[in-house]
């Protein structure tokens, strides 16, 4: 990822907190995104591959800064520090 996109792609973050919190799912985001480093590439490339398909609900920016974010590991940590920073348990 590009470091002149970081904050455009960082924008995106309070919300996605916001919808895991809803459900519940920040710890488990957040420990996903850690631990699951090496499954992460293979996530990014289902989300450009079912892109398509996820168009109706989720925009192209959406889901290229989700894809974009675990593709770079660096990245993933800190969106991961980020949701346990605004949920500290």
């Amino acid at each position: 990822m590009q470091t002149d996109s970081l904050p455009e792609a960082r924008s995106s973050w309070p919300a996605w907190a916001k919808f895991l919190r809803r459900g519940g799912l920040e710890s488990l985001a957040a420990w996903a995104l850690e631990a699951g480093a090496p499954l992460a590439i293979l996530g990014a490339q289902a989300l450009y591959f079912g892109g398509p398909l996820l168009r109706p609900a989720f925009s192209n920016g959406q889901i290229d800064a989700l894809a974009s974010l675990l593709e770079d590991h660096n990245e993933a940590l800190a969106f991961a520090a980020f949701l346990r920073e605004e949920n500290p348990s």
